[in-house]
């Protein structure tokens, strides 16, 4: 796995991933300008597996010193979806985050039913520490889902 800056040819695959059922229900379907412009306070990093975009990371940053954390978020192709590549993703944007930017705290904040999406923070270290209600909108617009708040500290490292 290689994770790479963006790319303008790469954004083909990564809306095909990204409109994909099981990625459009945590998602929501593309909004315009993605991956590129739609979000630019986010750092995005292409997720390259055999040679092939795999899927997408990204992380934005709070840098006022009294709350300086980073938060984290990815979506995987669903073919690859249980080998382990969006823990190993999440491991290594961590380790950037905490090396070469200097981050204490990182968060992460899946639906609390995306049970494999809680599993593979878990194991990349992040901990639970509560359940925002009702904090992110359905994807088919209809309802409210609530989000898992998980939080990885540089002493658990």
């Amino acid at each position: 796995m290689i994770l790479r800056p963006l790319e303008p040819g790469d954004v083909p695959e990564l809306r095909r991933i990204h409109e994909t059922p099981e990625v459009a229900r945590w998602w929501d379907l593309p909004e315009q300008g993605f991956p590129l412009t739609d979000e630019p306070e986010a750092t995005r990093l292409t997720i390259e597996v055999d040679g092939a975009v795999a899927g997408m990371v990204q992380f934005s940053e709070e840098l006022e010193p009294k709350y300086r954390h980073a938060a984290v978020d990815l979506f995987l192709d669903p073919g690859l979806h249980g080998r382990g590549l969006g823990q190993e993703a999440v491991r290594r944007v961590v380790r950037l985050l905490i090396e070469e930017r200097g981050h204490h705290r990182i968060t992460i904040d899946p639906a609390t039913e995306n049970v494999s999406a809680v599993r593979a923070y878990e194991k990349a270290g992040f901990k639970p520490v509560g359940v925002m209600r009702k904090s992110e909108r359905d994807a088919d617009g209809g309802g409210w889902h609530d989000s898992l708040m998980m939080e990885l500290l540089v002493e658990d490292e």
